[in-house]
């Protein structure tokens, strides 16, 4: 099952290398698939060598869910999306530093963090979302160079529906628990 995850791991990394240029040129496309799939590459790579035999305390587990945002807010700023199109330096962080920070530091911290922690981050990535659909859609200037001012609201709207999926997602388990299998 680890082999699986870390050959899918490097699928995604692959995906993001290959496609690079196609991916980039669309902004919805580059912060809501290239960006994603950089962070499951590194999430599915730490799963996959075998994140359940560490032994993470609570505090250092949170640290690490701390550090994931972060760098996620690092590379959801306009400035950095666009220095990833213009600066090549910039562009191999953004793919070194997503799988590592962001689904490397998820993998680890995610199961042993303070559950309220994980929901607190959960209304805040949606929050964030929210705010950033309203400034994309409804910014009288381009916020990011590198695209249109008509990409820029397709991103907003994207974002906007990221944000409502992520809350439904997120909110099924509060009215529909998981079966327990003894129960069953």
């Amino acid at each position: 099952m680890n082999k699986v995850r870390f050959i899918l791991s490097l699928g995604f990394l692959l995906i993001c290398i290959l496609f690079r240029q196609p991916l980039e040129a669309d902004p919805v496309k580059h912060v809501l698939i290239q960006l994603p799939f950089l962070a499951i590459s590194g999430y599915l790579f730490v799963i996959g060598l075998g994140e359940l035999n560490l032994r993470i305390t609570e505090p250092i587990a949170n640290a690490l869910l701390l550090v994931a945002v972060f760098a996620i807010l690092f590379w959801m700023l306009p400035r950095s999306i666009d220095a990833t199109l213009v600066n090549p330096v910039v562009e191999i962080a953004k793919f070194i530093s997503i799988p590592v920070f962001v689904g490397g530091s998820l993998a680890i911290g995610r199961a042993n963090s303070n559950p309220f922690l994980r929901g607190f981050l959960k209304a805040n990535a949606i929050s964030m979302l929210g705010v950033l659909s309203f400034l994309y859609i409804h910014a009288p200037l381009r916020i990011c160079n590198s695209y249109l001012v008509s990409d820029q609201e397709r991103l907003g709207f994207a974002f906007l529906i990221t944000a409502i999926g992520l809350a439904i997602a997120w909110s099924i388990p509060l009215f529909a628990p998981p079966l327990n299998k003894s129960n069953v």
